[in-house]
């Protein structure tokens, strides 16, 4: 294993995690959008997006619990939309109000949001926690050696 392993690993944790906070504020910011994305010559709103993480490597699950081989990290894969229905409300005064008055709202529950963000800050703490005792024990290890 070398020396700057756990280093990397906690630095591919915390990009995941940055793009994961940076998601999930587009999806606050966009929580009132109806007007996302031009679909057919017609509008419907935002997405709430989510991202994807899997460990980096090809190795199997198995070799990673035998020690075979070393962990390498984890990389965002992709960011892909959530596909749960729109919110119809009632509004007919909003000009994107359909012809019996609804509007349909995003698929973003703000609550949720602020749940993915809370964990998403917190594992981005914890990695950062991490990497700064990755940092130390590096330290120490070349202290040592004087």
């Amino acid at each position: 294993m070398s020396m700057f392993q756990p280093l990397n690993i906690s630095a591919s944790a915390l990009t995941a995690g940055r793009m994961k906070m940076d998601v999930i504020s587009s999806n606050i910011a966009n929580a009132s959008t109806t007007r996302g994305k031009l679909v057919n010559g017609e509008w419907t709103p935002y997405r709430r997006k989510m991202v994807e993480v899997e460990p980096q490597g090809n190795a199997p699950f198995s070799q990673y619990l035998n020690n075979e081989k070393g962990a390498n990290g984890v990389k965002v894969t992709k960011i892909v939309e959530d596909q749960t229905p729109f919110q119809p409300v009632y509004d007919p005064t909003n000009p994107d109000a359909n012809k019996d008055g609804y509007v349909m709202m995003p698929n973003v529950d703000i609550t949720k949001e602020m749940v993915d963000l809370m964990s998403a800050s917190r594992a981005y703490e914890a990695n950062v926690t991490a990497f700064n005792v990755g940092k130390t024990m590096s330290l120490k290890a070349l202290d040592i050696g004087r």
